[in-house]
């Protein structure tokens, strides 16, 4: 069996060198660079079989942000998980709304970067069934249906009338937090804490952005908005059936 395939990008030589020690002793194959530029380069060409990207924010060339950005404008899925300074709460809501599946605040417990690192993959994993292989029945709680839509949580896509939409873990768990509060009042500092684990004093008007993006994936016309609803000075509400 191919052991997955790690790209670090990671300027830290001191934190580069632990990382890739100690994800090849969980058998990982692994790729290092320290240069943005030189990452993006690679990994918008590249024939390899990507497992997931560990992504450095601050880099020389190119930051993290612009990367991952511009791998999702090249439709490029690849998992990303961002390592981002525990003192900028801001870094992680920029890196979701660049793309990212999801962040880690420096300095960081090895255990829990394994954790998030398998977790992607396996969500990845999913994605790609094997076609000798049936497919596996659905849980319930992995699909979500409304106004003919579907969000299909385990394969990460939102399927509407003549397209489906890819998303980003961080997108799909805030749909399914939208989704378990239906026309609850769900206020901005709650999607912080309760659905990205922010817990710093942040602007959470950066928020608007994001949900922004969500009402493309899921209105028939985003600027009047039929299924997520701002509430003013508070948040914003979901209606599955309006």
């Amino acid at each position: 069996m191919t052991h997955p395939l790690i790209v670090l990008v990671e300027d830290e030589e001191h934190l580069a060198q632990g990382l890739l020690f100690n994800l090849e002793a969980e058998s990982y194959r692994t790729r290092h660079f320290a240069d943005g530029a030189e990452a993006l380069a690679y990994l918008l060409d590249t024939p390899d079989d990507i497992g997931a990207i560990l992504l450095d924010v601050m880099l020389p060339g190119k930051d993290g942000f612009e990367i991952v950005r511009t791998l999702r404008e090249h439709q490029l899925y690849f998992p990303v998980l961002m390592l981002t300074a525990r003192s900028h709460p801001q870094d992680v809501l920029e890196g979701l709304n660049a793309g990212a599946d999801d962040y880690l605040p420096k300095p960081f417990d090895l255990e829990i970067l394994l954790v998030r690192l398998k977790s992607m993959l396996r969500r990845a994993s999913w994605q790609r069934p094997l076609s000798a292989e049936p497919a596996p029945q659905k849980p319930s709680s992995d699909l979500y249906s409304f106004n003919q839509r579907e969000i299909h949580f385990d394969t990460l896509e939102l399927i509407a009338p003549n397209r489906t939409t890819h998303l980003t873990l961080m997108e799909a768990d805030l749909l399914r937090y939208f989704a378990d509060h239906e026309s609850q009042i769900v206020p901005r500092k709650d999607i912080l804490e309760q659905v990205w684990r922010v817990h710093e004093d942040t602007d959470t008007r950066a928020i608007d952005n994001f949900i922004v993006r969500l009402r493309r994936y899921i209105e028939d016309d985003p600027s009047e908005p039929r299924h997520l609803l701002t509430v003013r000075g508070i948040g914003y509400r979901f209606i599955a059936n309006p």
